[in-house]
């Protein structure tokens, strides 16, 4: 929109260029036109529109010019037209250290300081070619002495819409938790209208027994549906209805808006016996559709339920938000809870001041969608808060008054909203069920008492925070032998390297090993005294096994680990000897103990099995490593795979008998320079796909230049796999796939999170995996962009569409997402004549599969479409690690020198899913591969691609140039 909105005004730039005094009425009218257009204007009255029109003047930026810095005295107010512009605030007098704050966009304004002299607040930079209109400062004032409350809504406070006195925050209140939002139910879009009108003409030509005249209590309804047979009838349509409550919420949707009504004008739709009837049908004798409008309805049917499958979930969530808290049922709960997990919820608010400073603060706050500008007097717009932040916590736990003003930056913004006397509750509530355990006066343990109790009916905890010998010895003292995972233990063992390395761990396991509890010995009969120690031994070993199953591979490379095993092998050897109740653990730590110790010995093999059978990268692994010179001269050296950068430097000056100082630099097929830090681990793992390491001294930076064959291929291979099956390259890509996910293993996604240089821990093969997510979205890419043929395009994206859909059906959700991403990447999506052509069938599936990684409500399409799979799964790991680094950055690891094990129980859920994706073998016989089996694998394991984005739009305006 806004490239629309910047050619409109370049194309009539030389009527706004004129100076004011010299504009035609014609000139007025076509400037006046424009205005109408730009979102902020439309609310002007006529008069002032006219007026702005007669004295405004045009101004254009290049990217990266200052219009005004902070501190200057201004002499006139702006609104943007086109573009963006950054504004930067500096606590010192140096403009150089100015930090962007927030940045405004197409129907913003700024500049109010002219209002009384005052100096500006910020520095204001050109993000990109912008467009302004500008009034000086005496026009200016006598525009806001005529028309002030028109002009209020564009400017930031004190000048702003917050002078109006009223206090928002207790606007339109509902009980808590709710939503803002002005209700709909007048006339109805003409898009919704039109999927009414679908829906009912697809209802009377599928099931005509659904639409009928009905009775109840000897009262008759005319022409009316039923909720359930509604919500059965439109789950069958489509797999884009994932669940009933989806298909509720995306009836809901056509009720609010009154295409579908209930007979009682209830404001819910309800999948139960009650009566519903559509618009069409509110007259009697409405006419049945014609055998053209069936048709028409049939062929618009599939992207009618898209729509509305989108739009479902934000209606149904705002259905049940509605509701008082007494009246939610626990399916609403649900929802509301996974809405709050996700940061999404739905409620509309019109442009507005949520609340001004000094006010008394009665809510709290959760943007859902949108931003808000954060507004202090004397400041200004101090920061912008965006999705997932909240505000106004602070007034209420100190019950003072409003420390700041908070203005939308944008329409259509959603919150969620809890009042004061319910966040006050919540806060009683969660204080009087947590226990804290001390030690010297210092809290080691803090347990919240759990809402649901076990089938004896005693009380459960839930660990909050605690040091991590405490944690592992309330974890001991309650843990279950008959349950072995999604338990906080297994939340404790996968999390443990993150608080507790295993040379802290082993010793504790050990030394809770033999514990018997001596000081309540003596007061215990012999029965129990033997039944308690050996409930503490049993406990002990079965935790060091689940541990040692957890970390697998990975123990091989911890001596202390190793040793602990040896040990505890000979204690419980020696125990079973005279405890039979042990004997039947004996094996299994045999087992564990023997698999180290053959794994040790494995590595010395000739390395036939990982030939045969791809095996995961380990720290201990020796690779080859070619690092270039600047003259594009290489070197190979020997470094182990978790080499620091400092390392392979080293190895680099030896090689080359230098003395030199050395960078070690990633030059990108674009010449983007990343200098690698001395710390870095693993540093071969992080190139991308055609990236290259250099080495060289520092005055040989500036003359690094690519390789040739960092520029990737110059012709598509299209008339090599146009010739395969669509089918067996989805299966070869996913076999592929599942070798790289298989060798991921889980502590390397809390490696990914935390930083591995705190670890000194490779992630190789999580890094190899999300390289290989790379190389399938830039694969699509370079064969389109290479592709010179419009009609040869064409089929190209058919066999890319048809190799997505193979990809979901074999449940590789990897390589589905890559080739869609590839397909919407700028390079690929502008090819506007390429898609004209591509037939409607095709367009539908494409359509299908952009809806499934909608980012919107987080994701939620893709993750409702991942719960109903069964494993195996290859998911889009993206998108975990993106949970796990959203819920690290926004918590603490340590709370008052104690664990954060809420947040360890959160990512621990994460790592969960991606357990349950490779719970279950994958089948190589899902599909039956044709003759050319051997060339179609060697074909996508070596996918040659383009990574420079810039060279591939600039082939793709080769193809098909701008449209003037």
């Amino acid at each position: 929109l806004s490239r629309v909105c910047a050619l409109a005004w370049i194309s009539n730039s030389d009527v706004l260029a004129c100076v004011p005094s010299e504009r035609s009425g014609e000139d007025v009218d076509i400037i006046l036109t424009r205005l109408r257009e730009v979102k902020g204007f439309k609310r002007f009255p006529s008069p002032l529109l006219l007026q702005i029109c007669a004295c405004a003047f045009y101004e254009c930026l290049e990217k990266g010019i200052t219009l005004f810095r902070q501190g200057d005295i201004g002499t006139s107010w702006y609104a943007v037209l086109s573009g963006s512009l950054d504004v930067k605030v500096s606590e010192t007098a140096n403009h150089q250290d100015a930090v962007t704050i927030c940045t405004l966009g197409i129907g913003t304004a700024f500049g109010e300081s002219i209002l009384d002299n005052t100096p500006r607040h910020a520095t204001i930079v050109s993000r990109e070619t912008s467009e302004l209109l500008r009034i000086e400062q005496r026009e200016f004032k006598s525009l806001w002495e005529k028309h002030r409350q028109s002009l209020a809504g564009l400017l930031a406070p004190p000048y702003g819409a917050m002078e109006s006195g009223s206090n928002n925050d207790t606007h339109n209140k509902v009980n808590t938790p709710s939503i803002l939002h002005f209700g709909h139910k007048g006339i109805p879009s003409e898009k919704l209208q039109r999927t009414g009108k679908v829906l009912r003409n697809a209802i009377l030509s599928r099931a005509p027994h659904m639409i009928r005249d009905r009775k109840y209590h000897l009262k008759t309804y005319r022409q009316c549906c039923v909720g359930t047979e509604l919500v059965d009838w439109l789950v069958l349509q489509s797999a884009c209805v994932l669940t009933r409550s989806h298909a509720v919420g995306m009836w809901q949707a056509l009720l609010e808006e009154g295409v579908l009504n209930h007979v009682d004008q209830e404001l819910g739709f309800q999948d139960k016996y009650l009566f519903y009837r559509f618009l069409d049908d509110e007259e009697e004798d409405t006419p049945l559709p014609s055998e053209e409008e069936k048709r028409e309805s049939e062929e618009e049917l599939p992207e009618t339920i898209l729509f509305l499958a989108q739009i479902g979930p934000d209606s149904l969530l705002r259905m049940i938000l509605r509701k008082s808290p007494g009246q939610r049922t626990g399916d609403d709960l649900e929802i509301i809870y996974d809405e709050l997990l996700h940061i999404k919820a739905l409620a509309h608010l019109s442009n507005t001041v949520m609340f001004n400073q000094g006010e008394e603060g009665t809510s709290w706050y959760i943007i859902q969608k949108g931003s808000v500008n954060v507004v202090i007097y004397g400041k200004g717009v101090v920061c912008t808060l965006h999705e997932g932040d909240d505000f106004g916590k602070l007034a209420l736990v100190t019950d003072s008054p409003r420390a700041a003003s908070i203005v939308l930056r944008e329409d259509n913004c959603h919150f969620l909203r809890v009042d004061k006397e319910d966040f006050n509750r919540i806060l009683r509530d969660v204080e009087a069920n947590t226990v804290r355990l001390k030690e010297h006066e210092q809290a080691v343990l803090v347990l919240e008492k759990s809402p649901r109790s076990s089938t004896l009916g005693s009380i459960k905890y839930t660990v909050i925070s605690g040091t991590p010998e405490k944690i592992l010895e309330h974890f001991l003292e309650n843990m279950r032998m008959d349950i072995h995972h999604n338990d906080p233990v297994d939340d404790f063992l996968l999390m443990q390297c993150v608080f507790m390395p295993n040379s802290q761990l082993c010793p504790l396991l050990m030394a809770q090993y033999p514990f018997c509890l001596y000081s309540l010995w003596l007061f215990l009969p012999w029965q129990e005294r033997l039944e308690y120690a050996l409930n503490s031994k049993r406990k002990a070993v079965i935790l060091a096994l689940r541990w040692a199953n957890t970390h697998t591979y990975m123990l091989q490379e911890d001596p202390a680990a190793i040793s602990f095993l040896e040990e505890l092998y000979g204690s419980i050897t020696n125990d079973s000897r005279m405890l039979r109740a042990l004997k039947d653990l004996v094996p299994d730590v045999e087992k564990i103990a023997t698999f180290q110790l053959k794994s040790l010995i494995r590595q010395f093999s000739n390395g036939e099995e990982r030939l045969q059978k791809k095996q995961p990268i380990r720290n201990h692994d020796d690779i080859l490593l070619k690092v270039y010179c600047s003259d594009h001269t290489y070197t190979t050296i020997r470094v182990a795979v978790a080499a620091t950068g400092r390392e392979v430097i080293g190895a680099v000056a030896d090689k080359l008998g230098t003395t030199d100082e050395l960078l070690l630099v990633h030059l990108s097929s674009a010449g983007e320079k990343q200098m690698l830090k001395p710390n870095d681990v693993s540093v071969f793992s992080t190139s991308s796909i055609n990236g290259r390491l250099f080495s060289c001294p520092r005055d040989q930076l500036s003359s690094l230049t690519p390789l040739p064959d960092q520029e990737g291929p110059s012709a598509g291979s299209m008339s090599t796999f146009e010739l395969m099956s669509s089918k067996d390259l989805a299966y070869q890509m996913t076999m592929f796939d599942w070798e790289l996910f298989s060798c991921v293993h889980e502590h390397e996604l809390l490696y990914h999170t935390f930083g591995r240089q705190s670890f000194r821990r490779t992630t190789a093969n999580l890094d190899l995996f999300l390289r290989r997510f790379n190389q399938v979205q830039l694969w699509v890419v370079t064969e389109v962009c290479l592709c010179g043929q419009l009609s040869k395009r064409v089929q190209l994206l058919k066999k890319f569409i048809k190799i997505a859909a193979h990809c979901r059906e074999f449940k590789n959700l990897n390589s589905f997402f890559a080739i869609i991403m590839g397909m919407s990447n700028p390079a690929v999506s502008r090819l506007s004549q390429t898609w004209e052509k591509l037939p409607s069938k095709f367009k539908k599936f494409y359509a299908e599969f952009e809806n499934m990684m909608d980012p919107s409500r987080n994701h939620r399409s893709y993750r409702l479409t991942v719960t109903k799979l069964d494993s195996p799964i290859i998911p889009f790991m993206p998108l975990l690690l993106k949970d796990m680094t959203f819920t690290h950055e926004g918590n603490k690891t340590f709370i008052d020198n104690m664990v954060n094990f809420e947040k360890m129980r959160i990512i621990a859920n994460t790592i969960r899913q991606v357990r349950y994706c490779r719970s279950q073998p994958f089948n190589p016989e899902i599909c039956q591969p044709n003759k050319n089996q051997a060339e179609v694998r060697g074909y996508v394991r070596k996918l040659g691609v383009i990574d420079n984005q810039r060279a591939l739009t600039n082939l793709s305006y080769r193809l098909e140039p701008r449209r003037t």
